[in-house]
């Protein structure tokens, strides 16, 4: 094959070439043309984001750090799709592009990682806690306020390197990463929702395109899962809602079963001392007016 059909746009993170394999796999095996070798490149594009590693992405300057130049490369037709953790990508996206698929879900949870092998709770009083997440820094200071938390940035293997050194005593990553990177076995515990709720979309890939590419959305399309589209788009209606940002601690999460999404969303203080938390039930369908609505409470 003389040019590839397809190019993906990603970053090159271990996990963002873990999405973008997946992403390909799929469309390899939804399209035999796009099997054979050569057909989908995969396209390595370094984001401000992974320049910046000594300072959080709060003080860099918030969300799209991860996303701006891939979306660059979009507009100008270097890549056709781009292939995004939806936690990292900013509520509104640029004129032409929309997000034309989401895959199938992962767990959407927090993993925790502890030195000594113990739990949140039982972590001693003064011990470290290292994170990049505004939002897990909250929630832990909700939850044990006699802890420390140090700004920790770095991917998966750095973050659990900096952990064996003993740069802390304990971090949190997202199990979903986890799982994909086959690193799920090391966690000491996962935390559930009501210990630690999720960012909004955490575990989600999503598949942006530029609105106008015919060929590139019929191809996506075929990717897209329903159900994961519906939760993500409650929760990202909570962050519309209340202009959330990287410097806002915001989560939220909804689940479907029998035929209801249920959602959970909470903003709180950086620094644990309050917050505010509220549910939301309504139909699949009308995922995206119940996460303003929750948003707006």
């Amino acid at each position: 094959m003389t040019s590839p059909l397809l190019k993906i746009g990603t970053r090159g993170s271990p996990l963002a070439l873990a999405q973008a394999h997946e992403t390909r796999d799929r469309l390899a095996a939804a399209f035999p043309e796009l099997a054979a070798e050569g057909a989908v490149e995969i396209v390595v594009i370094k984001t401000t984001g992974d320049r910046i590693q000594d300072r959080t992405l709060m003080e860099a300057g918030g969300k799209g750090l991860f996303t701006k130049e891939i979306e660059e490369a979009l507009l100008d037709g270097s890549v056709d799709l781009a292939v995004h953790s939806m936690k990292d990508v900013p509520t509104w996206l640029p004129q032409g592009l929309h997000i034309s698929a989401l895959l199938p879900r992962e767990d959407p949870r927090d993993a925790w990682f502890c030195r000594h092998g113990c739990g949140l709770d039982e972590l001693p009083a003064g011990s470290v806690v290292g994170t990049a997440s505004l939002r897990r820094q909250a929630l832990i200071l909700m939850r044990r306020p006699d802890l420390k938390v140090l700004a920790f940035r770095g991917n998966v293997q750095t973050r659990l390197r900096k952990l064996g050194e003993g740069v802390v005593d304990a971090t949190l990553l997202a199990l979903a990463g986890l799982r994909r990177l086959g690193l799920a076995d090391k966690l000491t515990a996962v935390l559930e929702p009501h210990q630690m709720l999720p960012a909004v979309a955490q575990g989600a890939i999503g598949i942006e395109t530029r609105m106008d590419d015919a060929r590139t959305n019929a191809y996506v399309a075929a990717l897209n899962c329903g159900e994961t589209a519906a939760r993500v788009a409650a929760e990202r209606a909570v962050l519309a809602a209340l202009d959330g940002s990287c410097r806002t601690p915001i989560a939220a999460l909804a689940t479907i079963a029998d035929g209801s999404l249920s959602l959970s969303a909470l903003v709180i203080r950086p620094d644990g001392t309050e917050w505010y938390r509220t549910e939301r039930i309504g139909l699949p369908e009308e995922a995206a007016l119940l996460g303003a609505a929750a948003g707006r409470s």
